[in-house]
């Protein structure tokens, strides 16, 4: 089965092909990044601007770099929602497009679901299977079941995982996009150098909150300097992800055992953090479950991930009519139950 998938949820123009749900024909990304840098920040209207030049571009190059013409596509794949609407709108439009004149099927697909089938490209993977779900937008710990169907253990109350990366990074003068950035500092800074909350992580739920983590980053901060001290921002970048991570990796384990899955997909953009990565790894080790995360280049946000979910959705016989919507907020439940 060969399906054609597009993502323009954010920042990125994306389109490829994806062979049997599993197999990466061709992928083909346009970022924004440059773009968006001078502002500090993802624009919607620009972005949206920036979707309308380039998606037909970049769906010409998928197919030509597949080596594939629109006969030999078995579906249309594309992100639905979660997202920037304006962004999404014009994903959605084009899919719609195609499919009207191709004759193609066409599945609208949840962003999450798409990173969560990110983990199976180029793998065996199977499910079912625990997901940690950690990007700017979205910390969320589900079960997905043979069907690649979801349910949901817990989540964030307020700010995501990745969200919280970015603030901090501002907070210590680091340019857009400041998740990676943190990463990086984080890796020779002294972890143990700024005593920051570890929220809910005594709790019994699978729920997350780094919000006031992140105030507490800014209090500290704004102490230190009234009182005229030096700030290590290597330090506090090192302080600041242990203190994400080991609450990441504590609710993950306690999961698992409390499911009895013995395996974890890590999906979103804050899975090629280096110092989650290690971390979650190393407490797989310890207590015996396997633990995958998706390539780096499929961490963030792609149209692989959304052609391979939309395979799973093809499948299973799901088809979406040209009323398919644009959503910008978007639960799960509310996918699989075919609001779209």
């Amino acid at each position: 089965m060969n399906v054609l998938g597009i993502e323009t949820s954010c920042d990125e123009t994306a389109a490829a092909v994806v062979v049997d749900g599993r197999t990466i024909a061709s992928q083909i990304i346009a970022s924004q990044i440059h773009t968006h840098e001078r502002f500090g920040g993802v624009v919607p209207e620009v972005a949206s601007r920036k979707h309308v030049e380039t998606v037909t571009w970049v769906v010409d190059q998928a197919l030509t770099e597949a080596g594939m013409t629109w006969k030999e596509l078995d579906g249309i794949a594309v992100t639905c929602g979660p997202g920037l609407l304006g962004a999404l709108l014009v994903g959605v439009s084009a899919a719609k497009g195609y499919a009207l004149a191709t004759g193609l099927p066409l599945v609208g697909v949840h962003h999450i679901a798409g990173h969560v089938a990110a983990a199976c490209l180029n793998t065996d993977l199977q499910f079912p299977a625990l997901a940690l779900v950690v990007s700017g937008g979205h910390t969320e710990i589900l079960v997905v079941d043979e069907q690649f169907r979801f349910s949901k253990l817990g989540g964030t109350k307020d700010d995501a995982a990745g969200e919280a990366y970015d603030k901090v990074a501002r907070l210590v003068g680091l340019s857009y996009p400041g998740g990676p950035k943190v990463d990086r500092l984080a890796a020779v800074g002294n972890p143990e150098a700024y005593a920051f909350p570890r929220s809910l992580i005594e709790e019994d739920s699978y729920d997350f909150s780094f919000s006031g983590l992140k105030s507490a980053v800014a209090n500290e901060l704004t102490k230190r300097r009234n009182r005229g001290e030096e700030i290590v921002v290597e330090d506090v970048c090192a302080s600041f992800q242990q203190a994400v991570v080991e609450v990441l990796v504590e609710k993950t384990a306690r999961a698992v055992k409390h499911t009895g899955y013995q395996t974890v997909v890590v999906a979103g953009g804050v899975a090629a953090n280096q110092g989650l990565r290690r971390a979650l790894s190393e407490r797989a080790n310890a207590d015996g479950f396997a633990v995958h995360f998706p390539p780096l280049q499929l961490c963030t946000d792609n149209a692989a991930m959304i052609a391979a979910a939309g395979t799973f959705l093809l499948r299973a016989g799901v088809r979406h009519n040209l009323w398919l919507n644009a959503h910008a907020t978007f639960s799960l439940s509310d996918w699989q139950a075919g609001k779209v």
